[in-house]
């Protein structure tokens, strides 16, 4: 299971180690994506597809189809891992997600994200006042 929070640095290069965990659940071969809040997400080629799925029944004729289409496959990149389990992340995801000098790897059951450590940081302030309420919230839109 992709759980955790993982710090790094980008190396030499631009590369970039996943972390060992990750590595052994997604392979030597990812595809690494614009995500949401300005992050990058990281999947498998079997994520991937069940990533896409959402697209099957939604026709390309509506305008929110296509930009979300075009949000997370037009900046979608299929990456490979080298023998310490690095890559490079492409400059339009770094420039994205604001990567610089220290990120945070966050593994969320099904993908994981990357963030740049500060962005991180200022994520984690806003969401901990609210994590309660949102639960509740979450919790009352299952109910209905």
């Amino acid at each position: 299971m992709l759980i955790g929070e993982y710090f790094n640095k980008v190396g030499e290069k631009n590369r970039i180690a996943l972390p060992k965990k990750f590595r052994d659940i997604l392979g030597q071969k990812v595809i690494a994506t614009r995500g949401y809040e300005n992050c990058v997400i990281v999947v498998n080629s079997d994520q991937w597809k069940r990533l896409l799925e959402v697209f099957d029944d939604k026709p390309f004729t509506k305008s929110p189809v296509r930009d979300t289409r075009r949000f997370l496959i037009g900046g979608a990149s299929e990456l490979s891992l080298d023998k310490q389990g690095r890559f490079v992340l492409p400059q339009n995801l770094k420039e994205f997600a604001g990567v610089e000098k220290e990120i945070v790897f966050i593994g969320l059951v099904d993908w994981v994200e990357i963030w740049d450590k500060e962005a991180w940081e200022k994520r984690m302030e806003m969401i901990k006042p609210s994590a309660d309420k949102i639960a509740e919230e979450l919790q009352k839109s299952s109910e209905e």
